[in-house]
């Protein structure tokens, strides 16, 4: 069905009036949408942008949920009798995070060719596969009774398809853009954001909760218990199967949300989209990767506080879940406050301070302070969350400006639309990966500290080892703050001082 719509909100005729584009489509598709016409938003785009917004927001979601489950994942595998090292363990978390990375250019793709309604019914159907790999392949003895190296095969093939997870966060977000007016992008981007990145912090307090059901508070305690990995898998699908259903009887389609091959051909060669690209390295990078190693990072770097607290270490997963939710809420405040000062000006203050709360962070690493390094990375993810939203923010202002200088016409601003569209599968591609880049700068800090404990003879030489080394992450942490100020130094020059053609997005 496509729907032609006045602004008195008013269906028309479709057999009618419906253009040449949408015949032959199969679904809601809606060929008139003017969000900056007052009078259509108040009497029917509102309403249609907040339901297709709110099953974005569940879809997208559950796509989180899922990419990060490993996090949790390889923290227990210890517990089914599958033993890693560090070092391959951060393999295990990174591989989903770069399989996620890549999904999300031809996510965006998938978006104008099967419109947002079906694409979304299809990508959350697809979230389907990990979970059930988790359920039923991951925790059973024909895995825990196989040789290391097929093992590791495994869990990777596994945990490569909890990337899927991560395309979504692409092709919801490009749909999403089309549907609100350029003055309520920035709130409507970050809600939309937020509500995914939600599924991180969920997944790491809930699943810890959720594989420990039926075994005994006594027994949890112990520093290796049993725990159903399984039901990590099968918490998910039934509200998998709930956002399929409400994607395909509520969601729309809409006609002019065409990121077509020429509007990326002219996204690629403009300097801005990859720009815009780095500056998202270092904000959802920074979430997304920080959301997936902290459990694990946490448990290799302070194990006498777990130890001295073994309800954190059980029940909370390190507390690594706290990161994720402050970075999730954030992101919205971070569109808001854009909206009002400006995108650079915030993504700037966000760096600048992600730059010296790692230094705190390292602080805390050599001082052994558990408290001090936690401290340091709430306040991370607080200004990673709030640089999420800022920079998504400035994609859309950026090439609104763009577009006034070429010529300020419907047709041109309708390109720059697309473009934008575009550069936020590619920003959304390239951002991800700097996840990936965190993590594999944590997996090489800890290689050394791992071939020494490879190569100690019993288990109280290799407790001496862990305890002599629980710096070892300070080096890739060094790394961080000079990313973090090379970040500033480019949203300075290039958006900030007046003298930049773009200063004020």
């Amino acid at each position: 069905m496509s729907t032609t719509i006045d602004v008195s909100g008013t269906p028309a005729a479709a057999a009618a009036s419906a253009s040449a584009a949408a015949r032959g489509r199969r679904g809601r598709w809606i060929d008139q949408w003017e969000p900056e016409d007052e009078r259509f938003w108040a009497a029917t785009g509102q309403r249609i942008a907040r339901k297709n917004l709110l099953w974005s927001v569940f879809a997208e979601h559950l796509g989180f949920c899922i990419w990060s489950i490993w996090a949790i994942v390889v923290i227990n595998l210890v517990n089914v009798g599958i033993a890693l090292s560090v070092p391959e363990q951060f393999w295990l978390t990174a591989t989903p995070n770069l399989i996620g990375s890549a999904l999300r250019i031809p996510y965006t793709f998938a978006l104008p060719r099967f419109g947002g309604r079906l694409w979304t019914l299809v990508s959350a159907l697809l979230l389907l596969i990990p979970t059930a790999l988790l359920a039923f392949l991951v925790p059973s003895g024909w895995l825990a009774d196989q040789p290391h190296s097929t093992q590791m095969a495994v869990l990777l093939g596994c945990a490569a398809t909890a990337g899927v997870g991560g395309g979504n966060f692409s092709s919801s977000m490009a749909n999403i853009s089309f549907f609100y007016p350029d003055g309520k992008k920035g709130f409507a981007l970050g809600l939309n954001a937020a509500g995914g990145n939600l599924g991180v912090a969920l997944t790491q307090l809930v699943v810890p909760l959720v594989i420990i059901v039926g075994v005994s508070g006594a027994v949890v305690k112990l520093p290796v218990h049993p725990v159903h990995l399984g039901y990590a898998g099968l918490l998910f699908m039934p509200f998998i199967a709930l956002a399929a259903v409400g994607a395909w009887r509520y969601m729309d389609s809409l006609t002019q949300a065409r990121t077509d091959t020429t509007a990326y051909r002219q996204a690629i060669r403009q300097p801005q989209t990859w720009v815009m690209s780095m500056l998202y390295i270092g904000t959802f990078g920074s979430f997304i990767g920080y959301s997936f190693a902290l459990p694990l990072v946490i448990k290799n770097t302070f194990p006498e506080f777990l130890a001295g607290h073994p309800f954190i270490a059980t029940y909370l997963a390190g507390l690594g879940f706290a990161g994720a939710l402050v970075g999730s809420l954030a992101r919205p405040l971070g569109g808001l406050l854009s909206d009002r000062i400006g995108g650079a000006r915030v993504t700037l203050t966000a760096f600048l301070g992600m730059g010296a709360c790692t230094l705190v962070a390292i602080a805390g690493v050599n001082a052994h302070s558990f408290a001090t390094f936690f401290g340091a990375y709430m306040i991370i993810f607080l200004l990673a969350g709030v640089g999420n939203g800022s920079t998504y923010r400035m994609i859309p202002a950026i090439f609104a400006a763009l577009g006034r200088r070429a010529g300020d016409g419907k047709d041109t601003m309708l390109s720059f639309k697309r473009q934008t569209a575009a550069v936020i599968g590619i920003a959304g591609a390239v951002g991800a990966f700097g996840g990936f880049l965190i993590q594999v700068a944590f997996r090489q800090a800890s290689l050394d500290v791992s071939a020494l404990m490879k190569a100690a003879k019993d288990p109280a030489e290799k407790a001496s080892i862990a305890a002599a080394h629980q710096d070892w992450s300070v080096s890739a942490l060094w790394v961080f703050v000079g990313a973090y100020a090379v970040f500033a130094v480019m949203t300075y020059v290039v958006y900030v001082r007046r003298a930049s053609p773009l200063t004020g997005v």
